[in-house]
């Protein structure tokens, strides 16, 4: 089973979004800031990271940056900013993938395993 890490300081939307990755067959850690975030991966080593932009203690291009340094873990980010400068910014930051709220959460479940079996596929060509 997958194991999702999935940072968001709003916590309805954490709920909302744990309840529905679980039932698609995830596991799904959660943080609500951007420290907690890179301490959840050192505990937890997820599989796949949702990544919020807007967040305390460190935004999410931060922890994007920090994680970087040194995992190659799939990073989607999952963010209100919808502007194009931002999107580019997020990707060049090293995430694998960019989407804005408010967003179908059925489209977000196949971007996450597209994402994810990208990431197989690469490591199993290393």
């Amino acid at each position: 089973m997958p194991r999702i890490l999935l940072v968001d300081d709003e916590a309805p939307l954490r709920e909302s979004l744990t309840y529905t990755l679980q039932k698609e067959g995830f596991e799904v850690v959660t943080a609500d800031s951007g420290l907690s975030a890179i301490k959840q991966f050192h505990k937890q080593v997820p599989d796949i990271i949702l990544l919020d932009l807007m967040l305390p203690e460190a935004d999410g291009m931060e922890v994007c940056w920090r994680i970087r340094a040194f995992s190659n873990v799939p990073i989607v980010m999952l963010t209100a900013k919808d502007q194009d400068v931002d999107k580019v910014r997020g990707l060049e930051a090293g995430a694998d993938d960019y989407i804005t709220k408010p967003f179908n959460t059925r489209e977000l479940v196949a971007r996450i395993r597209t994402v994810l079996r990208r990431h197989a596929n690469t490591v199993a060509g290393s």
